[in-house]
């Protein structure tokens, strides 16, 4: 008998992810790479041990204590997302002036 190796395609999970690892760490999924469940798991891998560059990202602690004394001002929560990305906070306290 022959051992014929087939290669199975990415899940839609897998392909989903390794968008979202993508999108985080601003680098190209390739096309090639989404065709094959092996070889999108072992760039999954690699993607997920580097770490995104947030510390320039992320709200000035001036800026989140002005925006959650908007927040008490307004009687309203400052969002989540907000916490996690300077330009974000900056809009929603423009917004909330």
């Amino acid at each position: 008998m022959e051992s014929t190796t087939y290669a199975l395609p990415a899940t839609p999970k897998q392909i989903a992810y390794a968008r979202a690892l993508a999108l985080r760490n601003q680098t190209l999924l390739p096309c090639e790479v989404q065709q094959d469940r092996r070889s999108l798991s072992v760039w999954i891998d690699a993607q997920a041990k580097l770490k995104p560059d947030t510390q320039d990202s992320r709200p000035t602690s001036r800026q989140v204590a002005f925006a959650e004394r908007l927040a008490r001002i307004k009687r309203r929560a400052v969002p989540d997302e907000c916490f996690r990305d300077k330009g974000l906070m900056s809009k929603w306290i423009d917004g909330n002036k």
